[in-house]
């Protein structure tokens, strides 16, 4: 499949998500060939989870299924712009890259309100001792 084929198999896998009643969010993963290996939808109201997005749903999959050769010939494709918590993930997969087909800041502008509002954060408080036991984790 083309790059344009793959965005409009996620755009349709995000009306999936929608006929069964969670956000407009699908992604696919596509290996260097543009062969479709994965495929999900958003399952976050259905399921329950916060967490159910497509694009770490597929991350988890990529861990579990491939090897880290594999994982970083892949390209995800995805109806959005991955929201933080899955951009945190993706960084962490070793997936190749990710292409997708509208910025957070365009859904965002969609949705009643604007989006989430931020929860407020301070810090940080105890940096050293933190540090310290962050440290003895990270040895060489």
């Amino acid at each position: 499949m083309t790059p344009d084929e793959l965005l409009r198999r996620a755009i349709a896998l995000s009306a999936t998500a929608i006929e069964s009643g969670n956000p407009p969010f699908g992604s696919l993963l596509a290996d260097a060939d543009g062969n479709v290996l994965a495929e999900d939808h958003n399952t976050s109201v259905t399921g329950n989870d916060i967490t159910a997005h497509p694009e770490l749903k597929l991350a988890l999959w990529a861990a579990r299924n491939l090897s880290a050769e594999a994982a970083a010939s892949t390209t995800m494709y995805t109806s959005c712009e991955p929201c933080g918590m899955c951009a945190g993930a993706l960084e962490r997969s070793g997936l190749g890259r990710v292409v997708y087909a509208m910025t957070g800041a365009q859904v965002n502008a969609l949705k009643p309100g604007g989006g989430f509002t931020p929860v407020p954060s301070e810090g940080p408080l105890l940096p050293d001792e933190a540090s310290a036991v962050a440290a003895e984790y990270y040895k060489s």
